[in-house]
């Protein structure tokens, strides 16, 4: 009997629990920022949104294994959490959501393919998502037609422009010897 070694090992785990620490800290930021942006210019709301998707974007580029978006997304809900334990609720959603779409992109390539296009793909499909939930969601249609254009461009631009950071910063952690490939 053949023995297979597990994808989530310890050692794997840990990095998550790493990127899922820090970006968790961002993503609680991020929600403190929330209320803010969306009562001076929801138009916005996009861009602080989209840096939920930084979990799984490093966590993918740097171990590059089946599993690891969502579970590093599911601690960095769990620590954004402690900055407002009253939106554990949305943090722990959106990272079930965000981490779904970017595991579910990674799969169709069989976790295969790691260039670059595929986390950008990721990154169109989550801004699309979150930008017509949220436009519903608001009502953004009482708005003006130059604050809903706005919206809906940044709400998916700004997951892509997160995934470019993410992309960056899995990249030098990879260079600085995080992961083994």
């Amino acid at each position: 009997m053949a023995s297979t070694s597990p994808v989530l090992t310890t050692r794997v785990l840990l990095v998550c629990a790493a990127i899922g620490v820090a970006t968790g800290m961002l993503g609680g930021v991020a929600g403190l920022l929330t209320p803010v942006v969306l009562i001076g210019a929801p138009w916005a709301y996009g861009l602080v949104l989209g840096s939920h998707v930084l979990p799984g974007i490093i966590a993918q580029e740097v171990l590059r294994k089946p599993l690891v978006a969502l579970v590093t997304h599911v601690i960095a809900a769990l620590i954004a959490s402690a900055f407002n334990p009253a939106w554990a609720l949305r943090f722990i959603g959106t990272a079930l959501l965000f981490g779904a779409i970017q595991e579910g992109v990674a799969a169709l390539t069989r976790y295969r393919s790691w260039g670059a296009w595929r986390f950008f793909v990721s990154a169109v499909v989550i801004g699309v998502v979150v930008a017509v939930v949220v436009f519903l969601a608001v009502d953004f249609g009482k708005f003006a037609p130059w604050a809903q254009i706005t919206y809906l461009v940044i709400s998916v631009l700004g997951p892509v422009a997160w995934t470019a950071v993410g992309l960056g910063v899995g990249t030098s952690l990879t260079r600085a010897g995080v992961a083994r490939r």
